[in-house]
């Protein structure tokens, strides 16, 4: 199969009319490349915050309600492009009202309609600390005819336990949409889906957003590169890098993979990451405290 990962600039929109056009060249640009499943970053919809005054989509709170209005909207949108292309899309991640404190949720269509949400478990302090977003519904596995695919949200990807709950489901491809507004954070969660794919031995699918954003503060500076990573082992590239777009550039990481190759490294690999996992239980047990004799 093909898969794109989408290095996602936010613009500033005139109308909901101009945001499904941005989607729909979008998608219909990865098609041509022949992409079956395509990946959103996460929060790429907060660029829906400009459709009102400025005095809402920079008000941190505010621009949160006006993004998760559309919501229907965006749904019916990516539906219909799923559908008339058959293709998966995972699409942007945006606030969701399921209680009084928003969730950060990305959906999952394909097409015959939505497949399913995963809300993003782990909240930066960003999210925690100014923002009041909360962490929502359970993770989730997705059995689709491309394969098990799970989502892990931008800091999900840093918590191995997560990634190793969905190996342990069956997850053969993560998910990794991010936004991310320095080098250092980009990197932190390249270097998580790198190790995901390392230690799932997995595909693994990173999307960020790029560029800047002046009408939401939330959203302001996005520093990524999209790529796609598997482990660096028996059928993969030797650095693990599949397919990589240049730092802050628009565009779409392309790469094919063959889903038996993840199954045939995990069998003959020249290493068993995801077979010797569970080894490593016993041995921290009987981690030996080394005290020092003064």
């Amino acid at each position: 199969m093909i898969l794109a990962a989408a290095a996602y600039p936010l613009s500033n929109l005139v109308d909901f009319a101009e945001y499904a056009n941005k989607l729909t060249i979008w998608v219909e640009d990865a098609v041509a490349l022949g992409a079956q499943l395509l990946v959103f970053p996460e929060y790429g919809s907060m660029e829906l915050a400009s459709l009102a005054p400025r005095a809402v989509s920079e008000d941190l709170e505010a621009a949160l309600h006006e993004v998760a209005r559309h919501g229907p909207a965006v749904d019916a949108l990516l539906c219909q492009l799923a559908a008339r292309h058959n293709i998966y899309i995972l699409g942007a991640s945006a606030p969701y009202f399921g209680n009084q404190r928003p969730t950060n949720r990305a959906t999952f269509y394909g097409p015959q309609g939505i497949i399913g949400h995963q809300d993003k478990q782990m909240m930066t302090r960003f999210e925690r600390e100014t923002w009041d977003v909360v962490a929502g519904n359970p993770l989730q596995l997705f059995d689709t005819p491309l394969g098990k695919i799970g989502v892990l949200i931008c800091y999900d990807s840093e918590f191995p336990l997560l990634a190793r709950s969905l190996i342990e489901a069956g997850a053969q491809i993560i998910l990794v949409p991010s936004c991310t507004d320095t080098l250092a954070g980009y990197t932190r969660v390249k270097v998580g889906a790198m190790a995901r794919a390392l230690e799932g031995q997995c595909v693994v699918v990173h999307a960020p957003t790029v560029g800047l954003c002046d009408f939401c503060p939330a959203v302001d500076e996005n520093v990524g590169a999209a790529a796609i990573y598997g482990p660096p082992d028996k059928g993969f590239p030797e650095t693990g890098i599949l397919a990589e777009t240049a730092l802050n550039q628009p565009g779409w990481a392309i790469a094919e993979i063959e889903l038996s190759a993840v199954e045939t490294v995990r069998a003959t690999g020249s290493v068993f990451n995801h077979q010797h996992w569970p080894e490593q239980a016993d041995r921290a047990a009987q981690t030996v405290a080394i005290v020092k004799q003064l």
